[in-house]
């Protein structure tokens, strides 16, 4: 959920028209972006070794939180751009339209550079479900229109930033709330919390269950295909590490231990463990320095998707075989041989 930081403070509140500044594939030739790296023989059986990341638009200022609503035929993307506080909707026939704005934020003074919407996920019921910075919750919006809020505070204290949440089949939301979407962040004095979690809301009754305040900057994070086990990953350069916790019975989580640690790749290549998603065999597509990592479900590293930009996340959409990337200013597409999770 990091971005670089080399545009003007204006540019947070500056909204575009889709069709005038952001180049979409509905307009322009296929264009490409970096390469892929093989560590394994295992990544033959997920991407094929002629597989491109293809380019479908970019001119945004952070992109993140892609998600496939609706089906293969009829579907289309969403992912946030956070500074812009704006959702955008991506689909092959129309290119990039604007689907939201504001998306995380709606207050009347400035909030930072980080206000927007982060992830976005589908609920059971098919409506999106959003990690809001600037309103500092976890909102649904509703069928008949505005949101409903789900969270927005522990035992009284608001929320930091709800920032990357995944959904487990028995519609209980998980998400993580790290300082990003706060202006000053961890030291910013609108921090009630002392804290940085990762929470469960239950689809029963409502409640809020903090599970685990280990990780120092929780970020992404997704279940396995059993769903017992919850991965999430840390955005922290000093301890750059993707965790694993078992799902006890009654959706608590275990205490965590380590999945993989990138933080010898910090500084070398761009970016940090951010957003995952988890295909139908227990493979992890996680971004994290450089790019996609690739994870077979025993933590072997078998490729990644060197973008070559800070990339912050991904997603399976279509028919479940497209991975959507977020990469910076860009929003990508690769064809994969893997399927992702329901």
């Amino acid at each position: 959920m990091r971005f670089r930081l080399s545009f003007l403070v204006a540019s947070v509140f500056f909204l575009v028209s889709a069709g005038a500044t952001l180049q979409s594939q509905a307009q322009a030739p296929k264009r490409t972006l970096g390469t892929i790296e093989r560590f394994d023989s295992q990544l033959d059986k997920l991407l094929d070794p002629e597989a491109k990341l293809e380019i479908l638009a970019d001119g945004f200022t952070w992109t993140e939180g892609p998600v496939w609503m609706g089906d293969a035929t009829n579907g289309h993307l969403l992912f946030s751009d956070i500074p812009r506080n704006s959702i955008f909707k991506w689909t092959a026939k129309n290119g990039i339209q604007l689907f939201m704005n504001p998306s995380g934020y709606t207050g009347v003074t400035f909030y930072g550079l980080e206000p927007g919407s982060n992830g976005l996920l589908k609920d059971l019921d098919g409506n999106l479900v959003l990690c809001e910075h600037g309103d500092r919750r976890v909102s649904v919006l509703t069928p008949g229109g505005g949101k409903r809020t789900l969270a927005d505070n522990y035992q009284g204290k608001r929320l930091n930033s709800p920032n990357d949440a995944a959904l487990k089949s028995n519609g209980d939301l998980y998400f993580t709330d790290p300082p990003y979407g706060l202006p000053a962040r961890e030291k910013d004095p609108r921090r009630e919390l002392e804290h940085f979690g990762v929470y469960r809301i239950s689809k029963k009754d409502g409640s809020l269950t903090l599970l685990t305040t280990e990780l120092a900057r929780p970020n992404g994070i997704g279940f396995s295909p059993d769903e017992k086990t919850l991965y999430v990953a840390q955005s922290d350069p000093k301890n750059a590490i993707w965790m694993s916790f078992v799902v006890q019975a009654d959706g608590t989580l275990s205490k965590g231990t380590l999945f993989y640690d990138a933080t010898k790749e910090v500084g070398k290549m761009p970016g940090l463990p951010d957003g995952l998603s988890v295909d139908t065999q227990g493979n992890l597509w996680a971004s994290g320095p450089g790019g996609i990592w690739i994870f077979s479900k025993e933590a072997k590293l078998l490729g990644r998707i060197n973008t070559g930009e800070r990339t912050s996340n991904c997603a399976f959409g279509e028919d479940g075989t497209s991975l959507f990337v977020t990469a910076d200013s860009y929003l990508c597409r690769i064809a994969t041989k893997a399927k992702g999770m329901p």
